[in-house]
């Protein structure tokens, strides 16, 4: 039977499950198009093809036709949210990349889906195939068959769920399959709007059919049913009836299957090459097409966010919605007249420098050996003024011999007039740096450019090169190869293929500085760059480049301690359970936690045989068993060793032996930095033990120590200022705790009679209020009833009237602008705030309240960044600025200038960003022997 396995997709149950699993995290083309559905859908369509390899296969879809079930009952499906826009548009793309795949789209007007793999499944199955009905609704469990089975795909990665009839029949608690529609006419479905007999779950649906067997059979006896249960089956009797009809799956369908239809074939690689190249799917295109695939169709678009042409200027548009723009498909650029020469030697090199020192405005990169700017060689860097036109200077491969070369350029570096041009031109200066070289002059990035423009989305060169410029460059892939053991270094390339690759790169670089820089007025922008990403990059450098100090032997002694603690949770998790097994699997620990000692009878298996242990599950699970807690410290303790403890020393850069992080301005759309390798921003912080691996950061020598500074409420505070709330402003503005202030102002009690629980709740609702908390969030955190926590949140809102007019005023003006923004004029754009889809615009309305509260707190400490980082080298001080971890400073400081440097810190940090309505910003230092003690 193996050769012959028919695969059914429920088409919109998989693509809505595929559009709301990247919701928070959206993939967006250059144009500004949502592909979350269509790289979902494709995904999961190429996944199951390669991992259960079927004979056959067909994708069925809804029609805009009405049913039998809609003229008959009015109401059904009347409740479901409208379907999001992004999701609408994305249908025809789906269509072209399953027919692409030569796959059959199968649809039948007056009939739903269901009915349409319904009919189909039955017809193979009697001709002797296995079928699988892929969906992850359940409704489909009234067809499983001996040779049909319910095929539900793993949500976000998960496991595979395959349902026959035994695992149905489990899974409903009934004795036969056909029961599944007599239980959804009990119990209802409210997804459909099918309305059951009201007050009747599953639970008391399958009591029912064990003794009842049928629908209408239960109907009958309702006289006969004890108590309130009678009464409500006699009551709700017409709405069972019409519930089991509207749930019914119908299979007499005017569809055939004709096996020759549904066989798998040849793919039509020219039309999925053409889908994919539009939909900007480059890795999975290649993924799936192998690495010969390289798209004939780009999408170019010369307009701004509105549509607008570039080049145009005067103030942004108000709109009611940010419209797509438009997409015109062109042929790729292969190649463009261009001019770009080798410079190798003294003579070349002096009379570059004698242009370069003309020129106002020059774009620079450098050619490296590798990623790492604090351990990686230059090999050579390309400049450009001119479109079309650039240089590459090669440099020796010896350190001393590049540097005496560089210093033929120190003339230019050292001109304080000249504007340098780079796409994350940090990386460029950082490589210099650490060859002793310093650019004089101010400095553009074209990378931060676009980030202020197009807050979300990425902004690699090739990817603005080929929006803005509509030109494809030469990829690094085709000059040293794959990422692997076989990558070739730079170095191996030959000098006239590394010229031309430089040579573009600054070429390009030139070009879109002349595409961004009228952008940052018409799109009102400049502001933010100009004042807080661009001046901040010198001050990232500086920061990277001091890097921070390290204890290894507190570490390597902290990894023995944790590692006889790990042991210990270890082996009392084995004494309560009274067996010994693999603690890190999950599927071993699930069959002890809820086979053998029974912890939860609810626990269910999916098809692989394993149970859920995650954290979620474990910690409703503490209150049953001791084992619980020991379980999740042994977790925390192995997380922290592994990733902490044990990771750190090896991430010690051999040059300086201290830790060098990098700092991403690029990433997150709220304004906030980031930092990789290592992330130092995610040091633990929350629990005891997590908090002690922060005492292995140390000061740089004797004599020293490090001087942590953050700001008090900063978020409460600036909720306060832009909402202007009289109430939270005064609290700040008379020192008042504000939790405290909050709980006596919702509760009706004096500060001094507020308990430390109400406190908890009110410090809960100020900061989860901003995030789009609700009773129910609120509840759960809370441990509280949902009625209690509604009436938290409405007495808060009562008290603070303020705050609630600031969110719907948010709201009202992201419908109508399109953007919310900070203080500073940083913009959040929110294609789905009008949308007709309650979850999706509800998560764009969420981000409207929050954005300009997170944006403007990031703002205030990049401000302060740049400030205190100028202080510094005005001052005599010595000491250093090297962390920044979300609201907090860190500082490398000789110990006779703590008391100076603090007071330049605090002053620098509350004086950074003034906030409206004079709520006052406090910031609070302390300093110590390590990182723990000073903060």
């Amino acid at each position: 039977m193996a050769d012959k396995r028919l695969f059914l997709l429920d088409a919109y149950a998989l693509i809505f499950r595929a559009y709301y699993a990247l919701i928070r995290s959206p993939r967006v083309t250059s144009t500004g198009k949502n592909t979350n559905a269509q790289f979902g859908f494709t995904s999961a369509l190429t996944d199951l093809i390669k991992k259960e390899n079927p004979s056959h296969l067909a994708v069925v879809f809804d029609t805009a036709a009405p049913t039998e079930r809609h003229t008959e009952f009015e109401a059904y499906k009347a409740n479901r949210q409208e379907t999001p826009e992004d999701l609408k548009a994305a249908i025809p793309d789906i269509k072209r990349i399953i027919q692409g795949f030569s796959i059959p789209v199968m649809e039948c007007d007056g009939y739903e889906a269901d009915d349409v793999i319904g009919a189909l499944a039955y017809q193979a199955a009697d001709k002797g195939y296995e079928v699988f009905m892929v969906t992850p609704d359940k409704d489909y469990g009234q067809l499983v068959r001996d040779n049909i089975f319910m095929y539900k795909p793993g949500y976000q990665g998960g496991d595979v769920e395959i349902l026959g009839v035994k695992e149905v029949c489990e899974k409903w608690d009934v004795a036969r399959v056909d029961q599944v529609i007599d239980m959804l006419g009990l119990m209802g479905d409210a997804v459909d709007n099918i309305p059951g007999i009201a007050g009747v779950g599953q639970k008391t649906a399958a009591k029912l059919l064990k003794e009842y067997d049928t629908l209408e059979n239960i109907l009958e006896n309702a006289a006969n049913i004890k108590g309130k249960l009678g009464e409500k089956v006699a009551a709700g009797k017409e709405d069972a009836i019409i519930s089991k009809k509207l749930a019914t799956i119908i299979t007499d369908v005017p569809v055939e299957f004709h096996e020759e239809d549904f066989s798998l074939s040849e793919w039509n690689r020219e039309e999925l090459e053409t889908v994919f190249g539009e939909l900007e799917f480059k890795t999975l295109g290649k993924r799936i097409l192998g690495e010969g695939f390289n798209p004939n169709v780009t999408t170019t678009v010369a307009t701004d966010l509105f549509g607008e042409p570039l080049e145009q200027k005067g103030s942004a548009k108000k709109v009611t919605k940010v419209e797509e723009p438009k997409i015109v498909k062109t042929q790729t650029i292969e190649t463009t007249e261009h001019d770009y020469q080798l410079i190798n030697d003294e003579t070349g090199a002096k009379k570059l420098v004698a242009d370069m020192l003309q020129q106002k405005e020059v774009a620079f990169d450098t050619e490296t050996t590798g990623l790492d700017a604090h351990q990686e060689d230059i090999i050579g860097m390309s400049f450009c003024w001119e479109k079309g036109k650039a240089y590459y200077v090669a440099l020796p491969n010896d350190r001393e011999a590049a540097i005496k070369f560089l210093q033929l350029f120190q003339p230019a570096f050292d001109k304080k007039d000249i504007l340098w041009i780079g796409q994350n031109i940090k990386y460029d200066m950082t490589i210099l740096k650490w060859y002793g070289f310093e650019l004089k002059g101010k400095i553009f990035d074209t990378m931060l450019a676009h980030y202020v423009i197009e807050p979300e989305g990425k902004r690699s060169m090739d990817m603005l090169s080929l929006k803005y410029l509509n030109y494809e460059p030469v990829s690094i892939e085709t000059l040293i190869g794959k990422k692997g053991k076989n990558q070739k270094s730079m170095r191996d390339v030959p000098v006239e293929q590394v010229k031309e690759y430089a040579g573009e790169d600054a070429d390009i670089t030139f070009q879109l500085k002349k595409a961004f820089d009228p952008m940052l007025d018409t799109m009102e922008v400049r502001g933010v760059f100009s004042e807080v990403e661009n001046p901040l990059i010198p001050v990232l450098l500086d920061m990277e480049y001091e890097g921070v100090g390290l204890d290894t032997d507190f570490l390597n002694n902290y990894s023995k301690e944790l590692e006889g603690d790990i042991k210990k949770a270890e082996e009392s998790v084995y004494n309560q359970a009274g067996v010994r097994f693999n603690l890190a699997s999950p599927k071993q620990l699930g069959e002890v936690l809820f086979d053998k000692m029974k912890l939860d009878e609810k626990a269910k298996k999916t098809k692989s045989g394993q149970y859920s242990t995650s954290e979620d599950v474990l910690q409703k699970l503490r209150d049953k068993h001791q084992i619980v807690d020991d379980i999740l410290t042994f977790r925390e303790l192995s997380k922290l060793k592994s990733t902490y403890v044990d990771a750190l020393p090896n991430m010690i850069n051999p040059r300086t032996g201290r830790i060098h992080t990098n700092f991403n301005q690029a990433i997150a759309v709220t304004g906030r930095l980031s930092s990789i390798n290592p992330n130092l921003q995610n040091i633990p912080i929350k629990t005891d033990r997590g908090r002690e691996v922060r005492k292995a950061f140390v000061p740089r020598d004797n004599g020293w120590l490090l001087l942590s500074a953050d700001y008090s409420q900063i978020e409460l505070r600036i909720v306060a200022a832009i909402s202007g709330d009289e109430a939270m402003m005064n609290a700040f503005k008379e020192n008042k705790d504000i939790h405290t202030a909050t709980a006596a102002r919702v509760y009706g009690v004096e500060e001094t009679d507020v308990t430390k629980d109400m406190r908890r709740a009110a410090k809960a609702v100020n900061f989860g209020i901003i995030y789009g908390q609700t009773a129910f969030g609120l509840a759960g955190s809370l441990g509280i009833s949902r009625t209690e926590a509604k009436e938290i949140i409405d007495n808060y809102f009562l008290q603070y009237p303020g705050i609630k007019k600031y969110m719907d005023d948010t709201i009202n003006y992201a419908r109508e602008h399109g953007y919310v923004k900070t203080i500073k004029g940083r913009k959040r754009y929110l294609a789905d705030i009008t949308s007709s889809n309650q979850t999706v615009r509800g998560y764009a309305e969420r981000n409207a309240i929050n954005s300009p509260i997170q944006g403007t707190a990031a703002e205030m400490i990049k401000l302060a960044m740049i400030r205190v980082h100028d202080d510094l080298k005005k001052s005599s001080l010595n000491a250093r600025m090297i962390l920044q971890v979300h609201d907090e400073l860190v500082f490398d400081v000789p110990e006779k200038e703590v008391d100076q440097l603090k007071e330049l810190v605090v002053t620098g940090m509350e004086a950074a960003l003034p906030l409206p309505n004079d709520v006052p910003v406090n910031a609070e230092a302390g300093f110590g022997e390590n990182w723990l003690v000073a903060h």
